[in-house]
Order: structure tokens, then sequence, then C-alpha cells
């Protein structure tokens, strides 16, 4: 059976640049004809995934995206006390299990693979295992089979799905979709001229900074966008429910309190949902977005932005009949509901969709 757990943010950003693009300005959208402001699927994924309360709440049960689990090998066998040569010979052998060899990075005296890829611990440890074998003067057989997972207790792996060119069968379909967060109302980036003086630089030498440039901005109120396809965050465990449970409300905390982390010692751009909206069931899931198609204006913009995300979600219900079978909302300006009333309706919608 389908169960899904649907959850709407609303967060205001002061002026900062969390998320930048090739230019180092604030990423944009165009939507609704009006210009944007957005923070990426991609950096929001990140700064949950390595804030401290996932950090914390799935100790042991997340996976680490790297090119480098060659080195990890080598690294770990050396400690060991095993030859250099045969720990570097084994780092190689696994290596390639995790996509193609970078030949150009083991001139520089590397072992890495071409591809980023998503390690869960329990291959992390199978490869260990396997390299021992290697090490130690054995042949045992090198297969993706020894080391590769379908499905295993990488929670961050089981939400956010990963891909392996070289090995599509040990691909892994993302439990949790995630929306790219827009302003929900007209912004654009801003540029802010800075100079930097010199200390030491003499009074009797020219009054000029020592350094000038400038830097983006942009400031609003993100609208984002989370759903959780609970049967399959538990397929992708491995049936641990328990587990799927414990990562859904961390997830739903993590969105609600971790940034992406471009430039937040320049702006300190510290900040949390103000409005969160989460919604239990096995209805088909809709994004409320189109709530914010036509641009809101005026100065109370966080206020409008809820009255049009509830306004929206009851017009849906009403065209659609109920889109989900439960709900609850935390408005920090209205004093309603609160960040642990969301925590344990997420994990009752885990628990619910496991029956």
């Amino acid at each position: 059976m389908c169960h899904f757990l649907q959850l709407h943010y609303l967060t205001v950003y002061p002026p900062s640049n969390p998320n930048r693009d090739d230019q180092g300005a604030p990423k944009s959208a165009s939507f609704g004809g009006t210009p944007r402001l957005r923070l990426s699927s991609q950096a929001i994924k990140r700064a949950a995934r390595l804030s401290p309360v996932m950090q914390t709440a799935l100790e042991g049960h997340l996976g680490a995206r790297t090119q480098r689990i060659g080195e990890v090998v080598r690294d770990t066998l050396a400690a060991e006390g095993v030859d250099g040569a045969k720990a570097e010979a084994a780092g190689k052998e696994i290596a390639v299990i995790f996509g193609k060899f970078d030949a150009e990075a083991e001139k520089k005296g590397h072992i890495r693979s071409r591809q980023l890829a998503f390690v869960s611990p329990d291959e992390r440890a199978a490869a260990l295992a396997l390299a021992r074998q290697i090490a130690a003067g054995e042949k045992p057989e090198i297969d993706k089979k020894t080391i590769l997972r379908t499905a295993d207790g990488a929670a961050d792996i089981a939400m956010f799905g990963r891909m392996l060119a070289d090995s599509p069968d040990y691909n892994r379909e993302a439990a949790v979709q995630v929306s790219h967060a827009l302003t929900t109302h007209r912004a654009l980036a801003e540029d802010d001229y800075y100079s930097a003086a010199d200390d030491l630089k003499k009074p009797t030498e020219d009054a000029g900074a020592g350094f000038i440039g400038s830097a983006g901005f942009g400031s609003g109120v993100y609208y984002l966008y989370a759903c959780v396809d609970v049967g399959l965050l538990i397929e992708n465990l491995g049936g641990d429910t328990a587990l799927a449970a414990c990562a859904t409300e961390a997830l739903a905390e993590a969105l609600a309190t971790a940034t992406p982390s471009g430039k937040r010692n320049s702006y300190a751009h510290q900040t949390r949902a103000a409005y969160i909206r989460a919604e239990s069931g096995a209805q088909q899931p809709r994004s409320l977005a189109g709530a914010f198609l036509n641009a809101l204006a005026g100065e109370d913009v966080l206020n409008a932005s809820v009255a049009r995300l509830e306004a929206e979600a009851a017009n849906m219900n009403a065209a659609y009949e109920d889109c989900y079978d439960a709900v609850a909302v935390m408005n920090v300006s209205a004093g309603q509901g609160s960040l642990a009333e969301i925590r344990a309706f997420a994990r009752a919608s885990v628990e619910q969709g496991a029956t």
C-alpha cells in the first residue's frame, strides 16, 4: 500500500547568499513570469544530510559520497600494518568497483574513481574485508555482488538515492523528493560593493583600500516542498521500519533548521522555518507551489504566504477531494503547533504506512 508524508516549509532568509551560481550570484529562476531567488534541491539535501540533527540521530547509518574509497582502503590497511605496495594494490582493486579508475589522479599519488559514489557503511565494511583478503595474498573473486547493496541501513542513500553508472543494478531510487526552494514573491539579487583596509598601511601612504570587490546577495520568503514515499523508504532500508521512522523524523527537523552554508560567515543566515505544514496519507502527492505562481506583493509577505498556501491546500481538497488523511501545522507567527509535533507526526506517518 502506498503512503506518503508531504512537507511544506516557508522560511525567511535575510540578506544572504547561501547557494551561488557559477558567477557567485544567488541562484535564481523565473516562475509565473516573475524573477525569483532559488535554493537548489541538491544544496538543501546536502545541508540536511550534514546537519547536526541527522548526523546525531542517524549515526552509523549514513553513507559517504566520495571518489576516494580506494584511498580509504589503502590508508586503513596501512594503519593495520599491511605492506604499502599491497595496500596500494588492494585499494586500486576496490576503487574500480565503484566507478572508472582515474588515471590522471594516479599520477599524483591518488587512488580515486572518476565519479562520485554514495558508499554505505555496509559497503565500506565489505570493501575493507575484501581488501584484507587481497592484501593477505588470497585470491578472492572480486565481484560487485560481494560489495554493492540494493538495500541496507544507509538512511541517506535510502532517502536521496544514488546512481552508479557502471553498475545500474545497484542504483537506488530516492524515497524522498525535494523541490528547489523559490521565493513566494518577486526577488532579485543585489550587489554588495565592499572594501578591505590594510591595517598596517601608514597614514602617509595613499588612503585607498587594500582590496575592493563586489558580492551578490538576496533575501525573501522561500517555499520548499518535500515528499517521502514511506513504502520505498522502508524497502530501501531492508524492511527496517524503526530506522525509516527515525530518518523521517530527523529529515522533517533538518529541513526546518538546516540551511546551505554558502557565505554563512558573511551573512549569518542562521534561519529556521516560520511555517511547516505536514500531510500524511495514501493519496497521490501534490506540491502547493501553484499558490505562488502569481507573485505576492506588499509588506507582510510571510503571513500572506501562509494564507495563500493554506488557501491553495483547501482549494485542492475541494477540487480533488481530500488530498491527505491527516495534517499537522506549525506557524511561528500565530503561536500554533511546534517542531516537536511535526517530528511526532512524521514518525507516526511512517509507522502508519508500514502497517
